[in-house]
């Protein structure tokens, strides 16, 4: 039986994922000072220091366990071009330890990093892509992982199972918007459960077609 597709990002309160691109900070000090604020909860948990071979130790608790949970419940992930150029400059040792499918333009050849992560570029589109990523998750879940555009293609072609959203305490004012783009008139939301934490409210809903 497979699994489901589902979101789970980091997004602050006024409802952004990634802090604005600014074209005249090459540097981009001040997005990645802003993008760690977004971020602050998890990067003390256990698991991700773990995850990401960051040392031994680390807190435990309810946000330990839901990055643990995301962690485990994904067979294979989506991603959009975009947010792979960023990952291109992530550990050698990928955080995903499963196939990826990264849905562009671009003609490559799979990239096989250490740890399992295997990208795949898929230059037929996010149905396709889907595919793929069901097809290598077997009976565990797929997770469209971004970036924002990526997730707004997959909730509005309604592909998307569930998403969690960790709600920061962080407002940027601009940004890259979680929801931008969105078809509202297409999807409606249940709520399953929130969970809050001294750092982070993680809440997720279920996606019910209209």
């Amino acid at each position: 039986m497979a699994g489901k597709v589902f979101v789970s990002v980091t997004v602050t309160v006024d409802g952004f994922i990634a802090p604005e691109t600014r074209a005249d900070d090459p540097t981009f000090e001040r997005w990645m000072e802003q993008w760690s604020q977004l971020q602050q909860w998890v990067f003390p948990q256990r698991f991700f220091r773990e995850n990401l071979k960051l040392g031994e130790g680390g807190e435990e608790g309810v946000d330990n366990d839901m990055a643990r949970e995301t962690y485990e419940r994904t067979g294979a992930s989506i991603m959009g071009k975009r947010m792979f150029d960023g990952g291109e400059r992530w550990p050698e040792e990928a955080p995903f330890h499963t196939a990826v499918f990264v849905v562009t333009h671009q003609l490559r050849e799979p990239w096989e990093r250490p740890g399992g992560t295997t990208f795949y570029f898929v230059n037929d589109g996010i149905e396709r892509a889907l595919e793929q990523a069901r097809e290598a998750a077997g009976d565990r879940n797929v997770r469209i992982a971004g970036g924002a555009e990526t997730i707004v293609q997959y909730l509005n072609a309604g592909l998307v199972d569930d998403f969690t959203l960790s709600v920061s305490p962080v407002v940027f004012g601009t940004g890259v918007p979680l929801f931008g783009g969105i078809d509202a008139n297409r999807m409606a939301l249940e709520p399953i459960r929130s969970v809050p934490s001294p750092r982070v409210t993680h809440l997720t809903y279920a996606v019910r077609p209209r």
